[in-house]
C-alpha cells in the first residue's frame, strides 16, 4: 500500500485560501484514483474531491464546487487541495486517500488514508 501524508492545514479567516498537500510514498500515486475527504466534530466523514490517475477528470461535492480545485503531480507523487472562499462550515480534518475505482465519493472503495490535517475557519 502507499503511505500518505497530509500538509498544509492552519487556521484561516472566513474568505481565506488554504493548499493542501498530500505527499506519498511507498508506491507511486499515478495508477491511482485520489481523493479528500474532510471530518467535522461530531459528523460523519464526508467526501470532498476526487481526481482520475491522469488528471483528466475531477469530481466534488456541491458544498465545495467553484470554491476548492484538486489537482495532482505524479511526478512528485504528490496530490494537491486549493481551498479558496474558506467558510466556517468548511472546518474540518482533512484527509487525502487513494482508489483503484475513478470517480467514486464512496469512502469504503478508498484503500490508503493519510493521518490527516487540521483546516480551522475563524469568523
Amino acid at each position: 500500500q502507499v503511505q500518505l501524508v497530509e500538509s498544509g492545514g492552519g487556521r484561516v479567516q472566513t474568505g481565506g485560501s488554504l493548499r493542501l498537500s498530500c505527499a506519498a510514498s511507498g508506491r507511486t500515486i499515478g495508477s491511482y484514483a485520489m481523493g479528500w475527504f474532510r471530518q467535522a466534530p461530531g459528523k460523519e466523514r464526508e467526501f470532498v474531491a476526487t481526481i482520475t490517475w491522469s488528471g483528466a477528470r475531477t469530481y466534488y461535492a456541491d458544498s465545495v464546487k467553484g470554491r476548492f480545485t484538486i489537482s495532482r503531480n505524479n511526478a512528485k507523487n504528490t496530490v494537491y487541495l486549493q481551498l479558496n472562499s474558506l467558510q466556517p462550515e468548511d472546518a474540518a480534518v482533512y484527509y487525502c486517500a487513494a482508489s483503484d475505482i475513478s470517480d467514486t465519493y464512496n469512502d469504503r472503495y478508498y484503500h490508503s488514508w493519510g493521518q490527516g490535517t487540521q483546516v480551522t475557519v475563524s469568523s
